[in-house]
């Protein structure tokens, strides 16, 4: 009974392992909030995932825009350009279950931190 729970202790994290090797699929749309100094909000993004090219859209409270990145393992970030507030850059870290945090720079009115779930 003891090996048999050892062995399956084992095997999950042989799994955990390989699946961060294999990196992240961040692919299908994610709902973000988004606390910043001078306020907080809302995001929806819809990322397409080709290797560790990260590509989709954002659509929130600046309008809509075209997102472009990377996914190395369980890092990601991703950025795009905004006429009301400059540079948009999320930087953050993938947990594997459908969730992401970390910290992002919306340009002009400055940084914060973004916790994200995956929605489908």
């Amino acid at each position: 009974m003891i090996l048999m729970k050892k062995l399956l202790v084992l095997m999950a994290l042989m799994g955990a392992a390989l699946a961060s090797l294999c990196g992240a699929d961040l692919t299908g749309t994610w709902s973000a909030s988004v606390v910043l100094d001078a306020g907080s909000g809302t995001a929806t993004f819809n990322f397409k995932q080709t290797g560790e090219t990260l590509s989709g859209t954002y659509s929130g409270t600046f309008g809509e825009a075209q997102i472009t990145g990377t996914v190395k393992g369980d890092q990601v970030e991703w950025s795009f350009q905004n006429g009301q507030v400059g540079k948009v850059a999320y930087k953050g870290t993938f947990d594997g279950a459908g969730k992401m945090k970390g910290s992002v720079a919306y340009g002009q009115l400055g940084a914060g931190t973004f916790t994200a779930e995956r929605k489908s």
